[in-house]
């Protein structure tokens, strides 16, 4: 079966992309960067997707602690030729894909969704659970007054 028109990475993007990941964040656990930028900084690689080609990579990064994201994606963006010298060295590929860095905002974005909803559930007067002022409602629902559901 062929895959022409589907947009779902397939396994050996999938895998390789993940080999990708761990060997940047083994680079930067290491953290024998030369870039003062990047030298006492804590980032996280969350992701890495790859083109179907397997020659362009982007990884998601985001920095412990917050902050200075420009500052961090524009120094790693610098460093991207060292660090795809460092994956050819300890991935077997035939190609190393050339780098993009780009700020992972998945958990900015989790993080204001757990603020709407709490706003929300603020609003609604407190009402969390599936409990009315007439006591619990058994899971079939609530009952009418003569016990029938």
């Amino acid at each position: 079966m062929t895959r022409k028109h589907s947009r779902e990475p397939g396994s050996r993007q999938l895998r390789v992309g993940e080999e990708i990941r761990h060997a940047l964040a083994d680079i930067f656990e290491r953290g024998d960067m030369h870039d003062p930028d990047l030298r006492d900084t804590r980032v996280t690689v969350t992701e890495v997707r790859l083109s179907p080609d397997l020659k362009n990579a982007t990884a998601f990064v985001t920095r412990l602690g917050g902050g200075g994201t420009e500052t961090l994606i524009t120094a790693l963006g610098r460093a991207a030729p060292y660090f795809r010298h460092q994956l050819a060295e300890k991935l077997r590929l035939r190609f190393t894909p050339k780098l993009l860095f780009k700020f992972d905002t998945t958990f900015d974005d989790a993080d204001h969704l757990d603020d709407l909803l709490r706003r929300t559930a603020g609003k609604s007067g407190g009402n969390d659970g599936p409990e009315s002022e007439n006591g619990p409602e058994s899971e079939n629902g609530p009952e009418s007054e003569n016990g029938e559901a």
